[in-house]
């Protein structure tokens, strides 16, 4: 164990940068708990406060991660505590978990000149407060969707994490160390990040640049595909509004288009065409269950000739009307509880695993991707 006062961790004594966190019901503790080791760790390796962290919430109440478990806050929004940077923690169920006073308390700590961000699905909340507009925007690959088309001045990637300015937004996951020890090497220098990423058993610090989600990944575990076939699917991605031609597309990645026909066959068993298809819904689905855009919009956004065109492909291939999946995603009925004995009396304590896997029942903006 390197020790805190040795030589090769000598730091510049700094002012400690004050970041707080607002927790917004069902965020991930994964994304919390990734920035807010990094500012420890570094704490501890320079023997200096560089940083401090405080948990902010609504009513100063415990607000609940999406796993179950509580954490209880420092301070409510009401209290007068001073901060430089102010973090969004979001989750699931994003654009149900915040609140009008929020998005003021929010507008007012960017009028102080606070440094704003959001980790996970925070910066959807920015976003709608109008505190993204103009910015590089970083967000879980799942709500990239819905913020893209709701809020078009807002400049979405999809890179791991973006600093722009007096903005910091992180996708998710563990995202949120390496925006903070990007963060953290511009404070205080590469040498103070370098040793707070190998504490972690980081292989490296990944930067701007990387991007959250690699085509393919969900196809093949082993990380291996056709680069040319890569290219194909970004093409697709990347034009779902508009679709591309299959010879438009040979043409631009240089193969043939039989080529890609054999391709998309051998590694994912179905046709282009079928496979572009798929993205499209897939991107429909999204905007049905997170955005408040109507049918029409989302079937132009989506590349569909007419919207009774898109109605019967969504019906074919995902099993329900695209009214029909709206109205099941935005259903207010109260979920039954899982554990309840014989459908009525609930037992006293709820393991957080049932308690979490009951919530997201009725949650609506995700569940996007199944594994069943």
């Amino acid at each position: 164990m390197v020790m805190a006062n040795d030589s090769t961790l000598a730091f510049d004594i700094k002012s400690t940068t004050k970041v707080g966190f607002l927790l917004l019901d069902h965020f991930t503790m994964i994304a919390l708990a990734s920035s807010i080791e990094p500012l420890r760790m570094a704490n501890q390796l320079s023997a200096e406060e560089l940083y401090s962290w405080n948990l902010i919430s609504e009513d100063g109440e415990s607000v609940i991660a999406s796993d179950g478990l509580s954490l209880t806050p420092d301070f409510s929004i009401q209290d007068n505590a001073d901060f430089d940077i102010i973090i969004v923690a979001g989750g699931v169920d994003i654009t149900r978990t915040f609140s009008p006073k929020k998005i003021s308390w929010l507008t007012k700590q960017s009028r102080k000149g606070v440094q704003l961000g959001g980790i996970c699905t925070g910066a959807y909340v920015l976003a709608h407060a109008g505190l993204l507009n103009g910015y590089q925007c970083s967000v879980h690959w799942e709500c990239l969707t819905a913020l893209q088309e709701t809020f078009p001045k807002v400049n979405c990637n999809n890179r791991l994490f973006s600093i722009d300015k007096d903005r910091m937004t992180a996708s998710g996951g563990s995202a949120p160390m390496d925006m903070f020890l990007n963060m953290m090497t511009k404070q205080h220098g590469p040498r103070l990040s370098n040793a707070v990423s190998d504490m972690f058993i980081c292989d490296r610090i990944r930067s701007e640049s990387d991007q959250q989600r690699m085509p393919m990944r969900q196809f093949n575990s082993v990380g291996m595909c056709a680069p040319k076939l890569v290219d194909v699917i970004e093409l697709m991605e990347n034009n779902l509004e508009e679709p591309i031609e299959l010879d438009e597309l040979a043409n631009f990645v240089d193969i043939s288009r039989r080529q890609i026909e054999r391709m998309f066959l051998r590694h994912l068993d179905c046709s282009p065409s079928r496979y572009y298809l798929r993205l499209r819904l897939e991107r429909a689905r999204k905007l049905l269950k997170q955005s408040n855009m109507s049918i029409v919009e989302i079937s132009m956004a989506c590349g569909f000739i007419s919207t009774p065109h898109f109605s019967r492909c969504y019906r074919k291939h995902i099993g329900v009307s695209p009214r029909d999946e709206r109205k099941a995603a935005w259903k207010a009925e109260d979920v039954v509880n899982p554990l309840a004995v014989d459908g009525s009396a609930p037992i006293v304590y709820m393991p957080h695993s049932q308690d979490a896997l009951s919530q997201s029942y009725s949650e609506p903006s995700y569940g996007s991707v199944s594994v069943v």
